[in-house]
């Protein structure tokens, strides 16, 4: 039911008395314009923005937008992509044209996301993903109007978008980088450091993608026709890392069988990768300080110094800093990696990512399965929007191979998602248990045949955990057991497991 309570007086001039009147009191209280024509949402978003300090004017379409913009000092616009009559786009275009440094935040749905993409190289400052999560909202806003504040050259969102890069795949296809914000201000970075020799250390959680960073400040770099080498140190013993890393004289150690160049030599001129390399084992940070320090390596069991030119670029999940002070470290090995540094956000801090990405990951295991599965279901994409991804891209990418692998449609449903997808989303829960049947406790009656489809779907997906097959349908034990012997009984046979 759409709510009726309006305040019509929004655009009156009492209300802009009021107005000028309060920002006269508190100059840092800001101007929110909303352009949507449902009134439900311009409701819910004035009070919740003007409950945390903002002001908020709303319009329906285009010509009150402009209505509002003529006669009011605004500071911000929220603007839905699809209005009902009018196209958001062509809205943005002219509020450019019209006010170049008023910053823009478009609003859509997932499923259009690739024209919030490009309302992003038309201008609009960022985009909000439906459904709106209030708290982030506000922070969107804080954070647009704080980085204009602190650079306000930067208000003028058609030159940032201009400088945006096209997602594009580095290394032959391998990586793919979002056209999002937080890509689009590391990709800066990158260009600020690449062309120096400086060692940089990338920090970020497990499968956040910190090698394809790596890869772009080589690729972006004088050394970038040379050699790339990217080595887990995590995976390395002791004297496994001593002969990669520096190489092996013929018998230095049992089964040096012949000589052996490390990475330092056969990446001469170029890039070497070291991820996790908090994991090294303590002494080779030793011998890894002395390479930092006079640019020489030795190999194991030799006795002359070789003089290498490379590039140091190391990753890490955790601070350095704090396991330097932790004694897990080398602190003087730490100072020399620390000349620049760039940080990774986890996957659940950027939303939009998330779509960008389940997309390319389901077209590509198209491509990989020759299969022509065309996108998530409503149900399906909210689940992955509200999942926290601890394992980030790699996990991602795992769950939509998967997921395009078995469906037998050409749409991923949600029942397709494993069920910590589920466990870990409200919103892939109630899609699950949101009936158009009713599963409850104390239900009684004939059991319809696609309500037993639904629990036995639950039940695959949650591996026949019947506590957690409850918990997803809002029924305990019991009643779930009740249910499957009520539909067995209906229909002549017995179900136990």
């Amino acid at each position: 039911m759409k709510l009726s309570i309006l305040f019509l007086d929004a655009l009156s001039s009492d209300h802009s008395e009021l107005t000028s009147r309060a920002r006269e009191s508190n100059p840092t209280m800001k101007n929110i314009l909303i352009i949507d024509d449902d009134r439900d949402l311009c409701f819910l978003m004035k009070s919740y923005l003007n409950n945390n300090g903002f002001n908020c004017y709303e319009a329906s379409n285009k010509s009150k937008a402009f209505e509002v913009l003529a006669s009011n000092e605004i500071d911000l616009v929220l603007c839905d992509l699809n209005l009902k009559k009018e196209d958001g786009k062509d809205i943005l275009v002219s509020i450019r044209e019209e006010q170049p440094s008023l910053p823009v935040i478009i609003i859509t749905g997932y499923s259009n996301v690739r024209t919030a993409v490009e309302v992003i190289r038309l201008g609009a400052i960022d985009y909000l993903l439906k459904p709106l999560i209030p708290a982030e909202v506000v922070f969107i806003i804080n954070k647009r109007i704080a980085e204009i504040l602190v650079n306000p050259q930067k208000s003028n969102a058609q030159s940032d978008a201009q400088e945006l890069p096209a997602p594009k795949p580095i290394e032959e296809g391998k990586y793919v980088f979002s056209p999002g914000k937080f890509f689009q201000d590391v990709l800066r970075q990158i260009d600020l450091v690449a062309p120096t020799d400086y060692s940089v250390i990338i920090y970020g959680e497990s499968g956040s993608g910190k090698e394809a960073f790596a890869q772009e400040i080589h690729k972006r770099s004088k050394r970038k026709n040379k050699p790339f080498l990217a080595i887990d140190c995590g995976a390395l013993s002791k004297e496994l890392s001593a002969s990669i890393l520096f190489g092996h004289e013929k018998g230095a150690f049992t089964g040096a069988i012949g000589q052996k160049k490390g990475s330092f030599e056969l990446a001469e001129g170029g890039t070497v990768f070291l991820d996790e390399i908090g994991n090294l084992p303590y002494d080779i940070q030793v011998s890894l300080l002395r390479v930092m320090q006079e640019r020489k390596t030795r190999r194991v069991g030799g006795t002359t110094d070789i003089p290498i030119d490379v590039r140091i670029i190391v990753a890490s999940n955790k601070r350095l800093w704090d396991a330097a002070k932790q004694g897990q470290f080398r602190e003087d090995l730490y100072h020399r990696f620390n000349e620049f540094a760039i940080d990774v956000l986890p996957l659940r801090e950027r939303r939009s990512d998330i779509i960008f990405y389940a997309d390319h990951f389901l077209q590509q295991s198209n491509r990989e399965l020759n299969k022509t599965v065309k996108a998530f279901s409503e149900e399906a994409m909210a689940a992955l929007m509200n999942y926290p991804w601890p394992g980030n891209l790699r996990e991602l990418r795992n769950l939509v191979k998967r997921s395009v692998l078995i469906t037998q449609s050409d749409e991923i449903s949600i029942h397709i998602l494993p069920a910590d997808i589920l466990f870990h989303s409200n919103v892939g829960a109630e899609a699950v248990a949101t009936p158009s049947f009713v599963l409850a406790d104390g239900d009684s009656g004939p059991l319809p045949e696609e309500d037993f489809k639904k629990i036995m779907d639950t039940l695959k997906m949650t591996g026949f955990n019947k506590k957690k097959t409850g918990k997803i349908l809002n029924m305990n034990s019991k009643t779930l057991n009740e249910k499957i012997k009520e539909y067995s009984k209906q229909n002549g046979f017995k179900l136990e497991f």
